[in-house]
């Protein structure tokens, strides 16, 4: 696996983002838009899993990364939990669902390939601090 130097370039971040812009483009009309409470949480939960993904990486240790990275699929799961909701009251068509669980499902899939590499790995060079001289 080549070196990841910003958390850009993590496949999985890549994948939520995508799914947080297909979420918005989705929840911007029909009837989701006017149900608040579901409309934000929806949009909040993929949100959660670019943010956790992008704060791990910068904590720079990998067992703070590795506990991040779980954090964040734990909120891809909680994505497929909603379109769940939205499609059984009706918000989404079968299309719209099966499009925003598949991204979904694929975040969460990378991300559990992502922890188990990490875990099964060294600690990177890359995520130790350079040897940095600090003055008080």
């Amino acid at each position: 696996m080549p070196t990841i130097t910003r958390f850009e370039e993590i496949e999985a971040w890549q994948t939520a983002r995508e799914l947080t812009k297909m979420i918005y483009s989705t929840t911007e009309e029909g009837k989701i838009a006017r149900d608040f409470g579901l409309k934000d949480q929806l949009r909040r939960a993929p949100v959660s899993v670019m943010s956790n993904i992008a704060e791990g990486f910068e904590s720079k240790t990998q067992a703070l990364f590795i506990r991040y990275l779980g954090i964040a699929k734990a909120s891809a799961g909680e994505v497929r939990s909603q379109l769940y909701v939205a499609r059984d009251v009706g918000y989404l068509t079968e299309q719209q669902f099966s499009n925003l669980f598949q991204m979904a499902e694929k975040a969460s899939r990378q991300l559990s390939r992502f922890i188990s590499y990490l875990e099964t790995h060294p600690q990177s060079h890359r995520l130790k601090e350079d040897d940095s001289e600090y003055e008080v």
